[in-house]
């Protein structure tokens, strides 16, 4: 990881958040169709063309970091169906001022470039996991079991710092995974993180019948055994992180219609695959940065400026929230 003295101070946002997170996804192709992420019949992802070139990706980079952004994440999509994803990964890594970069993949694809990945500097990946039973991973996702533990067992022996675990909590569908999930990630030294589902694809999640909020999760296991983790932050996202006192394990609760305060800590921004700068995942305003960048008219540190001073204070998923792109064009 290059050395991170040089970066500038970290910018603020109206409301006086540190912002120094780029969540960049370089694909919104994906070779699962998971239910949360991606609607049937999804094409957007036909129009190449509007894609940023790993030239660009490095380019926006590189002004995040003179901006003072230290911590960046390449999503999707899937990104390992990009086949310049380790040179796009070496090339962020080696910016000065980048002081984090991470991956979030569905592992499918993980397990030939694990290593290759970890040479190039990703520091952390992000798998998701939503079933250990192969027909309910069938089920959620439309993809192959076997493939995404391959995608562990390479990334374990790869020694990424950190590998998490990302589980969607979806009423009727996977809720007798989530404890064997949880003694999983006991079992393999992995942090595990419950996450409630978004109304990013379809507006209808929020239903009784879809909906499955943290503390229906939580009260799966046994009365007082989660232990509030306050000081525990081994990532820069919004998981509060409990101790599973049956096995010593640390565990992750994201919850963006439940958590009192879920906004309060946001210190990201996103950039899309087809080069649109998001400030919220939760509201719909967008900055086209790669048109500006193609046709001069603003440069990546302007458009990135501009983003941080549009950043709301909170999002509105709560607010009868229509999801207009899917999350799979916006990046995990």
């Amino acid at each position: 990881m290059a050395d991170s003295r040089r970066i500038m101070k970290v910018p603020a946002d109206p409301f006086g958040r540190s912002i120094d997170y780029l969540r960049i996804s370089i694909t919104d192709r994906c070779n699962e169709r998971c239910l949360y992420c991606m609607p049937e019949g999804y094409k957007g992802w036909a129009r190449k063309p509007d894609h940023m070139t790993a030239a660009e990706i490095l380019a926006v980079a590189g002004s995040a970091t003179r901006l003072g952004f230290r911590k960046f994440r390449l999503t999707g999509g899937e990104p390992l169906l990009r086949p310049d994803v380790v040179e796009i990964a070496a090339g962020i890594g080696a910016l000065p001022g980048t002081a984090s970069l991470g991956l979030s993949t569905n592992g499918t694809r993980l397990a030939p470039v694990a290593a290759a990945l970890r040479d190039a500097g990703v520091r952390s990946v992000n798998i998701s996991l939503d079933a250990l039973d192969p027909v309910v991973y069938r089920q959620i996702t439309g993809g192959r079991y076997d493939d995404v533990m391959a995608g562990i067992d390479a990334a374990l022996a790869a020694g990424f710092e950190m590998i998490k675990l990302n589980c969607v909590l979806m009423r009727g569908i996977n809720e007798s995974q989530i404890l064997p999930i949880a003694r999983f990630a006991a079992d393999h030294g992995l942090l595990v993180r419950f996450i409630e589902l978004m109304p990013l694809t379809r507006n209808d999640v929020l239903d009784d019948d879809n909906f499955l909020p943290l503390a229906a999760a939580m009260s799966m296991f046994a009365p007082g055994v989660l232990t509030p983790l306050p000081d525990y932050r081994p990532g820069h996202g919004p998981a509060r992180y409990y101790r599973w006192e049956q096995t010593g394990s640390r565990m992750g609760f994201i919850g963006a219609l439940t958590q009192h305060g879920f906004c309060s800590t946001c210190n990201k921004l996103r950039l899309t695959a087809d080069g649109k700068l998001r400030p919220c995942l939760g509201r719909h305003g967008e900055i086209d940065l790669l048109a500006r960048l193609r046709d001069g008219s603003a440069t990546a540190g302007e458009s990135l400026s501009q983003a941080i001073a549009n950043k709301p204070e909170n999002h509105e998923f709560d607010d009868c929230y229509q999801p207009g792109r899917p999350m799979v064009a916006i990046g995990g």
